[in-house]
């Protein structure tokens, strides 16, 4: 196996990286990254699959991420079995400038 380079972090994870099993196998490439930027959490990452589907990593299964390559601490076998990555549902705050009228005619909430 050829030299992955520096460990880097997740903030700096580039789309199209390549994504490896932890023994060895090349299973995909890198999509996006999900974090929680509230909280500073590193969520885990949607790996796009030789035949296009695009899966959820979580970040437990996420072992390395350098400059050249992202190494999963699962083998190709689990790594067939990652779920499909699904959006996850709108998050919604509440609007404390609606006002009584805004908030009885349902203004009171506003989309993230």
């Amino acid at each position: 196996m050829d030299d992955d380079g520096h460990a880097i972090s997740y903030k700096l994870l580039a789309r199209g990286i390549p994504v490896v099993s932890s023994d060895g196998a090349e299973i995909g490439m890198v999509e996006r990254v999900l974090d929680n930027p509230r909280e500073h959490i590193f969520d885990g990452i949607v790996m796009r699959a030789a035949g296009g589907a695009e899966l959820f990593v979580d970040a437990p299964e996420v072992a390395r991420i350098a400059e050249r390559r992202v190494t999963l601490s699962i083998d190709v076998e689990a790594a067939a079995a990652l779920p499909p990555y699904e959006p996850g549902a709108p998050e919604f705050q509440a609007n404390p400038r609606a006002g009584r009228l805004g908030r009885f005619l349902g203004g009171g909430w506003k989309r993230r």
